[in-house]
């Protein structure tokens, strides 16, 4: 049993990426233990909205990293994405300032299984997190207004599936996780679709995954012990949907996008 109880933990390690309530630096992290100052990751959270600003980004995706990564699997970095959309903001004094609100898909606190579609702001999705770096992917000013049709649009919310796994598989329709919905928003905006068939053939025709380079053996006990794993999905070597790979897709597919790391 001591064997086993190793061997998964060193798979939380590895997996355990920060995607939801439970693991990612996001509003919920406020019941962790923070790793920086709260004037760090105020003055982190401003650089951050500076650089979209000086962008000119009115929607892009932004990461943020939950874990070291040499905690991570090979060909992973950043552990949870979301959009970040320039909005009028209210304070709680009444007053409407300009800035960036993050809408994220994030795992509901006690059942890390389930997932909600969630609103926050940066210095939410940045508290907690174990590094302070950024990605961002800047689209096109095309895919950028096409963007937010779709994220004032019924269609986002009728692209989540709360059934959530940590290394959902993009290509099929039993999980989801937030880069998968990232993912499949960017879709829907790019081929100007609700439909989610249409949204998945063309994932698999164009988006080229990650390969979760785990072993079997460790992906087999953490389905087994733990809900927010899943290889249901997986009817093959797993893979997954990350930030790198949405960046690198769309400076192939969408010209003029680009890709930017923020650091401290």
């Amino acid at each position: 049993m001591k064997l086993i109880a190793r061997v998964f933990l060193s798979l939380t390690l590895l997996l355990s990426a920060g995607q939801g309530y439970a693991n990612s630096g996001s509003s919920s992290q406020a019941a962790e233990a923070p790793h920086f100052s709260a004037e760090q990751i105020i003055q982190f959270a401003k650089k951050v909205e500076k650089t979209l600003a000086a962008k000119g980004a009115r929607v892009a995706v932004l990461a943020r990293m939950g874990r070291p990564a040499s905690e991570l699997p090979e060909g992973m970095h950043f552990t949870h994405v979301a959009f970040a959309v320039y909005s009028q903001i209210t304070t709680a004094d009444g007053r409407n300032v300009p800035g960036y609100a993050i809408y994220n898909l994030y795992q509901r606190d006690g059942k890390p299984d389930v997932s909600d579609l969630v609103q926050d702001f940066p210095v939410d999705f940045f508290a907690g997190v174990q590094v302070l770096e950024a990605g961002i992917i800047v689209p096109s000013p095309e895919l950028q207004k096409r963007l937010l049709e779709v994220i004032a649009s019924p269609t986002y919310q009728a692209l989540h599936n709360p059934h959530y796994s940590l290394i959902a598989n993009p290509y099929t329709l039993d999980k989801q996780n937030c880069t998968e919905h990232t993912l499949d928003v960017i879709h829907a905006a790019i081929y100007q679709t609700a439909d989610i068939n249409k949204i998945k053939a063309n994932e698999k025709a164009y988006y080229v995954a990650q390969p979760v380079n785990v072993s079997p053996f460790k992906l087999l006990l953490g389905s087994t012990f733990s809900s927010e794993i899943s290889i249901s999905d997986h009817p093959g070597k797993p893979v997954t949907a990350t930030f790198e790979t949405i960046g690198s897709y769309l400076q192939k597919y969408d010209a003029g996008s680009e890709v930017i790391t923020v650091l401290p």
